[in-house]
């Protein structure tokens, strides 16, 4: 398993004093939610660590949750179009989550979603001149930024037919080795090896270089050191790998939000790739309220009472079962579209995990364990469902008074991990051979 996350974005990450506590910031269309943790010695739980010079790793403690609500206009397709007011919003998330750790983190990982949040994985078959000389870091560096070239002039042109214009600006967010191989031998780092052909499958992760703009802006206005820009659906992969580099996971992840829904791909420990669409809960509350001409607010109390029948009538149960099918088999489409670029993974893992604050629809569980979506994609067999339980992610621990969490902070939990990577990936030095060595590590 192998990790890359660009080396800090703003200017204030070059400061030196010690942190000792990390805050994920996901900045979502309904819910601005907030984590704090502190990475511990895994063999000292009660010892925080310092991140200075080095960062060993280990477990994260996790200090408390916040969130509060997204006032509308904030947000649009995923991507921040009113700063003040994101800025207004994520100041009342970090006031409650201080009042209840009693702390105020300075360093940040923030999440970033939308339909304009582009990921593709490439396989790139390189052909060495001198197969008899090592390879070295020079040439594996030329290699990975031309895959990176490539991934980004076609993204751009795909943005480009999207939006319906030729002037796109992308930038690189995310990128993760899924396997390198030389001569056809898998290997976890090729520097030094000989050979004659490279094979190297690359996750690259890009999105609007405004959306990460407003991003840097809102940190700023909060007086926050940020330290990356993460797509979702790869918080919530390394939400669920942990620290273990060896980690033998493979699976499905499927994370459905307020307006959008994301689906990752592991296979054993390797992040095979991530997709988005928006389609999310907020598509079934809709459907709800012109089905049974209510206001969005209480289609909304519906939507999440639906399995409950003593709380609604006969009559609104079925039809607002309805207009929940309806919704529904458009979602399926989503998720059977978005599973069907993954043509390099056969068969796909028949573990399929999902979590988000839109997840514990009944229906939409129901549809992906009863029904016939997915017999014409590579599985071997019919997948297997789970409700994807905070609680049960590896390396976290969580304070003795928590007994269950919000599904939907899984993200957060994640993006608290992708920080600790990014520390270990450049504690002090944003050059290419910290990120070089941290892409390989694993």
């Amino acid at each position: 398993m192998s990790f890359l996350n660009l080396p800090k974005l703003s200017e204030s990450s070059t400061k030196t004093e010690p942190r000792t506590t990390l805050l994920a910031l996901d900045i979502g269309s309904s819910f601005v939610k907030c984590a704090l943790a502190s990475p511990v010695d895994s063999q000292k739980p009660d010892k925080v660590l310092k991140f200075k010079k080095s960062l060993p790793s280990g477990k994260l403690k996790v200090l408390g949750f916040s969130k509060a609500p997204q006032s509308p206009g904030n947000i649009e397709n995923g991507g921040i179009v009113d700063i003040p007011g994101v800025v207004d919003v994520c100041e009342k998330a970090l006031a409650e989550l201080e009042k209840r750790t009693g702390e105020r983190a300075t360093t940040t990982v923030v999440g970033i979603s939308g339909e304009f949040v582009k990921s593709r994985t490439s396989t790139i078959r390189y052909r060495r001149d001198t197969p008899g000389r090592p390879i070295t870091e020079p040439e594996l560096q030329e290699l990975l930024w031309k895959i990176e070239r490539r991934n980004l002039d076609k993204l751009k042109t795909e943005l480009s037919l999207e939006s319906n214009s030729e002037d796109v600006n992308l930038s690189l967010i995310n990128s993760a080795v899924v396997s390198i191989s030389i001569d056809g031998y898998r290997i976890n780092n090729p520097v030094g090896f000989k050979g004659a052909e490279v094979l190297i499958e690359y996750y690259t992760a890009f999105a609007p270089t405004p959306a990460i703009s407003a991003i840097e802006k809102v940190c700023a206005e909060l007086e926050l050191e940020l330290l990356t820009v993460v797509v979702e659906p790869f918080a919530v992969c390394r939400a669920c790998l942990g620290d273990d580099v060896d980690v033998d996971f493979s699976a499905i992840l499927i994370d459905v939000g307020s307006a959008k829904t994301g689906v990752s791909v592991v296979d054993s420990g390797d992040i095979c790739g991530t997709k988005m669409f928006n389609i999310g809960g907020n598509a079934f509350t809709k459907q709800i309220s012109e089905s049974l001409n209510v206001t969005p607010r209480k289609a909304e109390l519906i939507k999440i009472n639906l399995d409950d029948d003593s709380k609604l009538s006969d009559s609104t149960i079925i039809k607002a079962s309805s207009a929940v099918e309806r919704s529904l088999s458009v979602w399926l489409a989503g998720t059977e579209l978005a599973l069907e670029d993954f043509k390099n993974i056969e068969p796909l893992p028949s573990d399929i995990f999902i979590c988000g604050g839109s997840s514990q629809l009944l229906p939409l569980e129901e549809a992906l364990a009863l029904g016939d979506w997915y017999e014409t994609l590579p599985f071997t067999k019919r997948p297997i469902i789970h409700m994807l339980d905070p609680l049960t992610l590896p390396d976290y621990i969580f304070p003795d008074d928590i007994d269950t969490i919000d599904p939907s902070y899984i993200v957060s939990l994640g993006l608290l991990r992708v920080a600790v990577d990014t520390l270990l990936a450049s504690p002090d030095k944003t050059g290419f051979r910290a990120r070089l060595s941290r892409l390989l590590s694993h």
